[in-house]
């Protein structure tokens, strides 16, 4: 490629611009300075006073600890409740008691049993002291439309704590 006299000529013009555009531009800012600096200096606000931080003496033997939960129950729940590892598990504590859908109920003397529904579409009966779920639920009552139990779930705290539960009759 041959660079030419008139290229030449052309860049040095242009480059004397660009130089030209960059000096001199600054009187503007030199006379705000100068205007910011013959003003007469601001005050600056007080801190907020600070309040003393008031003391209070926690007597242990008066009161009840905060980290231990409300209620008759011990420490960790209710005293000595545990799910029964000696026990033999159910077919029916197979499955979340969610899945478990209660389809119906009779009557043999004076008992009532229920029909209960797993989710492999099985139906099998069950009577009080009956357990079902995952949560060591134990069958309390059937009634006409409903299977009470009651689980037996940890509170979160390393002990556990009954809960009751049903299965209600589906339309």
């Amino acid at each position: 490629m041959r660079i030419t006299g008139r290229a030449i000529v052309i860049c040095a013009v242009l480059a004397g611009l660009s130089l030209a555009g960059c000096s001199g531009g600054q009187s503007d800012l030199q006379k705000w300075i100068a205007d910011t600096k013959k003003k007469p200096g601001g005050r600056i606000q007080a801190l907020p006073e600070v309040k003393p931080y008031e003391t209070y003496v926690y007597s242990v033997a008066k009161m009840r600890s905060p980290f231990q939960p409300l209620g008759p129950a011990s420490a960790n729940g209710q005293a000595g409740l545990r799910p029964s590892s000696r026990r033999n598990r159910e077919f029916l504590e197979g499955f979340s008691l969610d899945t478990l859908k209660m389809v119906g109920t009779f009557m043999v003397g004076k008992n009532f049993y229920g029909l209960v529904q797993s989710k492999d579409g099985l139906v099998h009966k069950v009577q009080p002291g009956n357990y079902l779920g995952q949560n060591d639920g134990k069958v309390t009552v059937i009634s006409g439309g409903k299977i009470s139990l009651v689980e037996i779930i940890p509170d979160g705290l390393g002990g556990y704590i009954e809960r009751p539960a049903s299965l209600a009759l589906s339309d």
